[in-house]
């Protein structure tokens, strides 16, 4: 694929438009971000913005919920979309020639869906059996226990799916008066890639957008409270206990956000990392461990999971915490940063054979942002972290911080 060039520009009264020219591509991808989700749901039903985000496939004005499946579909093309903590974004795919049936069913369903009330109640049974799913998953269940350890009470800390107690509040006017007030922010992004450019997608779009946008409120703030970490636990008849540690770390505007992410692709995201090594290779404690890290616009957190054998739990957090206190003390060891270099480099070159994965660059490096850096720049900007970097991010998350932390399993033997 040829290397792509990005634009973007502030719409007249609407919202941003971010696009990736792939001059050779015979796919184009198209994103609606909706910059809210669930930690803009303070002092409302938990899952608001989750259940929003089905409704919206439920059927607008113009078509049924099987229309709009069926006419994306029958060009052979994809319709998808996600809720996170802090925003929502609906996409679709397909050939490049789909573009125009893309932009006119997503902005269809983004601005117009109707929101049935017979559509209400019926979703709201398959938002229930989608918890029930989830709560039965203890490999899924445990982020949401893990966040609630970590945010709780501030809304970052509940289930982005809701509770089936908080879903059961949830009626068709708190869901319109959402959408109402969240899918016509003017800070609103609309992203596409493929073989086209920024004025021939934006002059797809205008005539389609809604008619008047409004000025985004930015959600409550996290405040990081005092105190002990919350630690909590679920007993469950399970022969593997899921356990999640995590901290508190700055959020994505910090320049440490790339020595982060190395630092994570070092301890936990890969085959060659020190806790897979140490606990799975070495000492047979898990089969799954891994790190992570997730940023939010003030905040964040670093966070380790692992499903293990009940009765290894006190060994594997021991070495959990040594491999961390090596690194805070001595930084990497010889050749290990530069491996994870080259790993989050090469990952980086992989996802960008996707059509989609550059109009997800572009439209969240505006959403997030305000820019929209080449992959080359923020490549040369992982590049730049050094060891030193490395050692100030470990010791700025976990020197003198205890992690929360959440279990889900059986007691030891």
């Amino acid at each position: 694929m040829s290397p792509a060039t990005y634009a973007w520009r502030q719409l007249a009264g609407g919202p941003r438009l971010a696009v990736a020219t792939l001059a050779d591509s015979e796919c184009a991808a198209l994103s609606i971000y909706v910059p809210a989700g669930s930690r803009d749901e303070t002092g409302l039903p938990a899952g608001l913005a989750h259940f929003v985000e089905h409704m919206v496939f439920k059927g607008t004005a113009r078509r049924s919920a099987r229309e709009l499946s069926f006419e994306i579909e029958n060009g052979g093309g994809q319709l998808n979309a996600g809720t996170t903590e802090d925003h929502t974004v609906y996409e679709g795919r397909g050939e490049a020639g789909l573009l125009p049936v893309l932009t006119d069913v997503l902005t269809d369903m983004v601005w117009h869906a109707t929101f049935a009330e017979a559509e209400v109640a019926l979703e709201r049974e398959v938002i229930g059996e989608e918890i029930t799913m989830y709560r039965e998953t203890p490999s899924d269940h445990i982020g949401d226990l893990i966040s609630g350890a970590l945010w709780a009470p501030h809304p970052l800390g509940n289930p982005i799916s809701g509770t089936a107690e908080s879903v059961a509040r949830i009626t068709r006017k708190k869901l319109l008066d959402f959408r109402n007030r969240q899918h016509f922010r003017d800070d609103l992004v609309i992203a596409a890639a493929g073989p086209f450019t920024l004025e021939e997608v934006q002059a797809l779009i205008e005539p389609r957008l809604a008619g008047t946008f409004h000025a985004a409120k930015r959600a409550l703030a996290f405040a990081r409270p005092g105190g002990p970490p919350v630690r909590v636990a679920e007993r469950r008849d399970t022969e593997q206990l899921q356990l999640a540690l995590a901290w508190h770390t700055p959020g994505r505007q910090d320049p440490i956000r790339h020595a982060l992410r190395l630092l994570s692709l070092m301890l936990g995201e890969s085959a060659s990392s020190r806790l897979f090594q140490e606990l799975r290779e070495e000492r047979g404690l898990c089969y799954h461990i891994t790190s992570d890290v997730t940023m939010f616009h003030e905040t964040g957190a670093f966070e380790i999971s692992a499903g293990l054998d009940p009765d290894a739990r006190e060994e594997a957090v021991e070495c959990i915490l040594r491999e961390i206190n090596d690194i805070v003390a001595n930084g990497p060891r010889p050749g290990e940063l530069e491996r994870a270099k080259r790993l989050a480099i090469a990952q980086s070159k992989l996802a960008f054979e996707s059509t989609a994965a550059h109009a997800a660059w572009a439209g969240e490096g505006v959403m997030d942002f305000d820019e929209i850096p080449s992959p080359t720049q923020w490549r040369e900007r992982l590049a730049a972290v050094d060891d030193a970097a490395i050692q100030d991010a470990a010791r700025l998350v976990f020197h003198e911080q205890e992690p929360a932390c959440a279990e889900i399993g059986g007691l030891p033997t």
